[in-house]
């Protein structure tokens, strides 16, 4: 069988699948579950065109991760072929531990398993699967592949990832602010001894590309009213498994049921043989589906949050640039009360958050410029351009959330 295909993106063009592993990682279940899990989770509710998935990303930071290699043995590099296959298998995979909605319900669905570990239990289940192929992809995922670059390639603030879903985010929402030259970005890439580092050339490239995600941050991933849905999907999840946990029954598919019922820890993932199997059963479609039958349940929080939602009647959400007091809350709390919503209910109709946005984080991961005479500078010191070091700086702004016009007493 012939396992060298060739997929059609609207991004890229044509990506290659240039070895049979990476064919067989993309057929495998564990990887087509993405094709059901959207890249932005509610964010159609804004930017109607967003309705790309993780598994369209997937793809796309792979075929991304094979032209940085690509580029960087053009520059004398030497990179052995089963670390470019394992290199190209590690970003593929990166994304399979995300729950449906992605980061929306992660903290709801299992409160304290970061995605990423998860990931890496299904990664380590797939090498098992397949005889230990997956040994070096697993390294560079975890960072302990003696080769530090590799892992930078895929988690760092200069990744496949993020220059993939950048570009695709914004072709997807029609934003166009947040669209990268991502082809540049890659032919400026070098490393300099262990370290991924961007030639002195690069600079305006990676300077546009910091812009390009502070500017996606605000118009697409914070947007306030897609905080709002997100809010409401959180707090109707919220209800949903604290009516589960205490007994009642609700219309759910079994392996939905199963995370509404229980709170796993990622310990749980290694000691009970289906629990993979059961969270790989989820994606956005249980969620959906549970919504929908949850507008008629006897609980008037369920079913309102859940009629509402569906709807798109989103609660009114303000921006502040403090943390909201009792003098902003409490007419707040007397409207909502005047529409029958009790003391015990209210928290679910009324809410608080903030939001934090910065393009680059300077302390913990910094992105070095390969200087002409060959010296390592941070970008915000090798720019001349003095937004570089405002980038660095964390924008935090509150908000405030809550149901305008909600009736549960009809």
């Amino acid at each position: 069988m012939n396992k060298r295909k060739i997929i059609n993106d609207p991004v890229y063009g044509f990506i290659t699948l240039s070895s049979d592993l990476l064919f067989d990682l993309v057929e495998h279940p564990y990887f087509q579950r993405l094709r059901r899990i959207k890249q932005l989770g509610l964010a159609d509710v804004v930017y109607p065109g967003a309705l790309h998935t993780r598994f369209h990303h997937a793809l796309g930071a792979m075929h991304l991760m094979s032209l940085a290699l690509k580029s960087l043995q053009e520059k004398g590099h030497l990179i052995w072929e089963p670390e470019l296959e394992a290199a190209q298998a590690a970003i593929l995979l990166h994304d399979l531990g995300h729950g449906p909605f992605s980061h929306v319900l992660e903290s709801v669905l299992m409160p304290g398993v970061a995605h990423e570990s998860v990931t890496l239990v299904m990664m380590k289940d797939l090498n098992r699967q397949m005889d230990g192929r997956l040994e070096m992809a697993i390294q560079m995922f975890e960072g302990t592949y003696p080769r530090k670059f590799f892992h930078q390639m895929i988690s760092s603030q200069l990744d496949m990832d993020r220059m993939d879903y950048l570009k695709r985010d914004s072709f997807y929402t029609g934003v166009i602010e947040g669209s990268i030259g991502a082809d540049r970005l890659i032919k400026m890439l070098d490393l300099s001894g262990d370290t991924l580092v961007v030639e002195e050339k690069g600079l305006l490239s990676i300077e546009n590309f910091l812009h390009a995600r502070r500017l996606m941050y605000w118009q697409v991933y914070l947007h306030k009213t897609l905080l709002s849905a997100q809010a409401m999907l959180t707090l109707l999840l919220q209800r949903a498994r604290t009516l589960s946990q205490q007994g009642e029954e609700l219309f759910a598919t079994p392996d939905f049921s199963r995370f509404l019922k229980n709170t796993f820890s990622l310990i749980d993932f290694k000691v009970q043989s289906d629990l993979l199997g059961s969270f790989n059963g989820l994606d956005d479609n249980d969620v959906w589906a549970s919504v929908k039958g949850w507008t008629v349940h006897k609980d008037p929080v369920l079913a309102t949050l859940s009629k509402m939602l569906l709807d798109r009647n989103l609660f009114k959400i303000t921006f502040m640039d403090s943390p909201p007091d009792d003098m902003v809350l409490d007419p707040l709390r007397q409207q909502l009360a005047e529409s029958g919503i009790s003391p015990e209910e209210m928290p679910y109709f009324l809410i608080t958050g903030e939001t934090t946005n910065w393009a680059y984080e300077k302390e913990q991961d910094p992105i070095q410029v390969k200087m002409k005479d060959g010296s390592l500078l941070d970008i915000a010191d090798a720019s001349d351009i003095p937004t570089i070091d405002a980038l660095t700086k964390i924008v935090r702004k509150y908000y405030v959330c809550w149901g305008k016009n909600v009736s549960l007493r009809g």
